[in-house]
């Protein structure tokens, strides 16, 4: 039997903790969420995040407005991210080079980067829950969502983590590889991205298997 498509006009105005309930009535205690970020970018890592929230009632109060870090501010998601931290049980993120996407692939690197920020927390998790990212490499099990991040507190708030993390790293890369503006536009295909490759070429942290879109 198909599975049946989720119904997109049932997403909660914010990610709550439905999910982690039903699976916290079950018996598991460390449930992560997992999101990346930077997958559609022309340069730079992309970058996985996992978060494990405590069976608490008032982190939805506390993390109220945490969501899909898209559809946050640069200001929300920094506000956000040492809040994320400190209340969460544990934390981690994990990125993988743009060497690494072009020797294996964006959705590989983008698991590695996944397998990464798991191996970080402590303790280990029990399950894990994703925006949609099946991860067979790590041998937990496992719920994949579409519009995890709009569902699922615990995922969007790895995707916060996600965001944060990547957006540092490319001002660190800014300041590596002048010239391509990194900081501003994180490395994503902007006119004025596309517009000083053409000009300069592709630096090293620049995904060499990535074409430009016109």
């Amino acid at each position: 039997m198909p599975r049946k498509k989720f119904d997109i006009s049932r997403l909660p105005k914010y990610p709550d903790l439905k999910i982690e309930k039903r699976l916290w009535k079950k018996g598991w205690q460390n449930i992560a969420g997992i999101d990346e970020a930077g997958r559609g970018a022309l340069a730079g890592p992309v970058c996985a995040a996992a978060v494990i929230l405590p069976n608490i009632t008032k982190q939805t109060r506390i993390l109220a407005g945490v969501r899909d870090s898209k559809q946050m501010t640069q200001l929300q998601r920094e506000r956000f991210e040492p809040l994320v931290k400190e209340i969460a049980i544990s934390w981690g993120v994990g990125f993988a080079s743009a060497a690494e996407i072009d020797k294996i692939g964006i959705l590989p690197a983008t698991r590695l980067a996944a397998q990464r920020a798991v191996a970080a927390l402590s303790p280990i998790p029990d399950y894990l829950i994703t925006d949609y990212l099946k991860l067979p490499e790590i041998d937990l099990p496992q719920e994949h969502f579409v519009k995890g991040d709009m569902r699922s507190l615990t995922i969007s708030s790895a995707s916060v983590l996600a965001k944060t993390a990547r957006d540092a790293q490319m001002r660190l890369l800014d300041e590596q590889v002048p010239g391509y503006a990194l900081s501003r536009h994180k490395g994503y295909g902007t006119k004025a991205h596309r517009e000083a490759i053409q000009k300069l070429g592709k630096s090293p942290i620049h995904r060499q298997s990535f074409k430009l879109k016109e």
